[in-house]
């Protein structure tokens, strides 16, 4: 039965081609990739000949998918690589995938090297509860949206960015969240001149200040959590919400929502305000 393979590639080490990997390149009719000539080379070191090389990046995808299904209907075996990393994290793949899927055909993946995953453990912060954002826009109200949705986020962010607009993102980053909030930016992982920044937003500012050149990621901290309501604030919306005439119960359950408080909270302080009343 034909496969289509998902084949995870290194990031800038070429230590880090698995043995797996290598294995799936080399049983493949056909590999799917961003850049024919640079993932020739990448065969060319792992000693893979006679694989006949297909381009599929973001701008082909679609078109491209279609012909990889009609290579899998033939009975090919087909791997997809990208020019740095697992596809379909920020690359090409994840159309085909569903594309594939759909035309009812098996997909599976030899797992390796992958940018977001790496700079995260080495960030120093937080890793149990984490989220990939990718590419930021560039610009619009898009990009401020989206600023905004990372600012508040509780989690660990892992965001990709060109080291030509990373001073850019961390002053907008700085602005949003403010000077103490925690970062990582590492730029080159895996590479000789890997480097890793760790510390706030505001020393950030700084670093990122002077000219970047390689590939960057960059590691937010989570917003801390929002403090909990006190007693009198939570009586100002059990007040507000009991004066539309809404039930006991149901205010506690509405007021709860807004503030984050416990539902036995809100229903005793409830409670508490009809006994007054």
């Amino acid at each position: 039965m034909s496969v289509l393979t998902l084949v995870a590639t290194p990031i800038g080490n070429l230590g880090d081609l698995s043995p797996r990997a290598v294995e799936a390149l080399a049983a493949a009719d056909v590999v799917a990739c961003e850049d024919t000539r640079r993932t020739g080379r990448l065969l060319q070191h792992a000693g893979v000949d006679g694989v006949r090389l297909m381009r599929l990046d973001a701008h082909t995808e679609e078109r491209a998918a279609q012909r990889v299904v009609a290579c899998l209907d033939e009975g090919q075996q087909v791997a997809v690589v990208t020019d740095a990393g697992t596809p379909g994290i920020s690359d090409p793949g994840e159309r085909l995938v569903k594309i594939a899927l759909a035309a009812g055909h098996q997909v599976t993946v030899v797992p390796g090297p992958a940018a977001p995953v790496a700079a995260l453990v080495v960030s120093g912060l937080p890793t149990q509860r984490w989220c990939m954002e990718g590419f930021l826009p560039r610009k619009g109200q898009e990009r401020k949206q989206r600023l905004a949705e990372i600012a508040a986020e509780e989690r660990t962010t892992v965001l990709f960015e060109s080291p030509k607009r990373v001073a850019a993102t961390v002053a907008d980053l700085l602005e949003l969240c403010g000077s103490d909030r925690p970062v990582a930016i590492a730029r080159e992982i895996t590479k000789l001149h890997e480097e890793v920044f760790r510390g706030s937003l505001r020393e950030a500012t700084e670093w990122a200040s002077k000219e970047i050149k390689g590939e960057v990621v960059l590691v937010l901290g989570g917003a801390p959590a929002p403090a909990e309501a006190d007693d009198h604030r939570l009586g100002q919306v059990l007040e507000e919400i009991l004066a539309s005439g809404t039930s006991t119960r149901d205010a506690a359950d509405e007021a709860a929502r807004r503030l984050g408080v416990s539902r036995r909270r809100a229903y005793a302080h409830a409670l508490d305000l009809r006994g007054d009343r």
